[in-house]
């Protein structure tokens, strides 16, 4: 266990909090969160990870930007149900980037993990995207690469970040449970006015 991932424990829990809670602070301390794991997936042969790190530093740009521009007439963006179009996008984006990046990290010397690490990339990158547009569903692709991560992270020894990714399971579903509270109710169908006797 280092300072690196002691820090990066301390923040990636705070980022995640701030996010359930819709707080715009969650992009900068995720952009801090992102450039220590940058460093310590790197040093462990996760490079996939290391690079989604970078990758998430450009999204969380992005999605504060949504968060604080996206919504209508260019005001605070609400969050919304997945659109269905979403999911089958989503699967295809998740298969094509795990069969990819398998390819390119199993010719790498020194990748750990060349599946497990290409496919919590590809879904993480996949979660990320639907988080910044705030639509719930992000929480779901979020709970399951989490799971699996948490089983890669322990399988190289990071005990504490392992621990951190657990936590932020039980932080997604308070997460999901929030937005959902959150979402706009659907408006009523207009229904036709009533006959009037003559």
């Amino acid at each position: 266990m280092s300072w690196v991932e002691v820090l990066g424990f301390v923040s990636g829990a705070v980022c995640v909090w701030l996010a359930t809670r819709q707080n715009i602070w969650n992009f900068p301390v995720g952009i801090a969160n992102n450039l220590l794991f940058v460093w310590l997936f790197a040093t462990t042969g996760l490079y996939a990870n290391a690079g989604l790190q970078v990758v998430y530093v450009v999204l969380a740009v992005l999605g504060w930007v949504w968060w604080v521009r996206g919504g209508a007439d260019h005001g605070t963006l609400a969050v919304s149900r997945t659109p269905r179009w979403v999911w089958p996008a989503g699967a295809v984006a998740i298969v094509a980037g795990t069969a990819g990046l398998t390819a390119l990290l199993s010719a790498t010397a020194g990748s750990a993990a060349p599946f497990w690490d290409a496919l919590t990339t590809s879904s993480s990158l996949v979660a990320q995207l639907m988080l910044g547009r705030k639509w719930v569903g992000s929480w779901a692709v979020w709970i399951a690469t989490d799971v699996v991560l948490v089983g890669l992270y322990a399988s190289q020894g990071l005990v504490l970040t392992a621990v951190l990714y657990a936590g932020f399971i039980v932080l997604c579903v308070v997460g999901w449970r929030d937005w959902r509270r959150a979402l706009a109710p659907s408006p009523e169908p207009e229904r036709e006015p009533a006959a009037v006797p003559a």
